[in-house]
């Protein structure tokens, strides 16, 4: 994450949001196909054609080797979940679909839970509160804060319902590049290099990634799917977000209102 972040001028911010908004398209244009019986390498092939019609590139196919265009986590993977075949989707799963687009040379990174036909109440709950947790992260967010209070903020947040917040990934930078400066913790930290002033026109990622169980993680041998240490389920939300003169903007915001699941399709 060597590459350091200079706030974007209003053209490029246009670029950003329409990059943005592509990708929450996106997401929404794969709500009705997400359902019990489908297979994530449908949604994969879903989403890739969708993207190129719409004049842009999946920006994970072939990012440091990955094969596919999306993510899909399913359950206890937390993130980086490859489509396949083999995944078909069944009652009481909960899926995360994590996309990012490149229009015009901009990238637009967003994700979303979806609920598989009858999930339990106390995964609702997960998927529920890791999205208001993204939202509380986003809502500390002005010119003039500091990177970290988004953490902060998730942490106190969620410690009291008793989850583990994933600290092997994180938030991050995004533009032209697909990663960059700052990276975006998403627990409590002092630690200097997790700090930085943000600016009108600094554009990143939130994406708390928030375990039922232990926070603890495992990479497995595809050497892309991680899971929980202990299996039990994750949920994860995320969006790109720029800072503004009154707050923050987010970038990748539903057009069809659907933020958190159930979604009306």
């Amino acid at each position: 994450m060597a590459m350091k972040q200079k706030p974007k001028n209003n053209v490029e911010l246009n670029k950003m949001r329409a990059a943005g908004r592509l990708a929450a398209e996106l997401l929404d244009y794969l709500t009705p196909f997400v359902k019990e019986g489908e297979t994530t390498e449908k949604l994969n092939e879903l989403a890739h054609n969708f993207t190129i019609e719409h004049g842009a590139v999946p920006a994970p196919l072939n990012y440091r080797g990955f094969p596919k265009s999306i993510c899909t986590s399913i359950n206890e993977v937390v993130c980086h979940g490859i489509p396949s075949e083999k995944d078909v989707l069944k009652s009481g799963d909960i899926l995360n679909i994590d996309v990012t687009v490149i229009l015009d040379g901009f990238h637009g990174d967003t994700s979303r839970m979806f609920l598989i036909g009858d999930v339990s109440d106390e995964h609702k709950k997960l998927v529920q509160d890791t999205y208001e947790s993204m939202m509380v992260g986003i809502n500390t967010v002005k010119s003039g804060s500091d990177v970290k209070d988004i953490g902060n903020a998730i942490e106190a947040f969620i410690k009291p319902k008793g989850y583990g917040i994933v600290q092997e990934y994180c938030g991050h930078g995004i533009g032209k590049v697909f990663h960059s400066d700052p990276m975006v913790v998403h627990y409590a930290t002092d630690h200097p290099s997790y700090s930085m002033k943000l600016r009108k026109g600094h554009t990143f990622t939130v994406e708390p990634m928030i375990n039922m169980g232990q926070a603890g993680t495992e990479l497995m041998d595809d050497e892309w799917t991680v899971k929980t240490v202990d299996r039990k389920f994750s949920a994860q939300f995320e969006h790109t977000i720029a800072v503004t003169d009154e707050g923050v903007e987010i970038l990748t915001e539903s057009p069809k209102g659907y933020h958190c699941p159930p979604y009306n399709v």
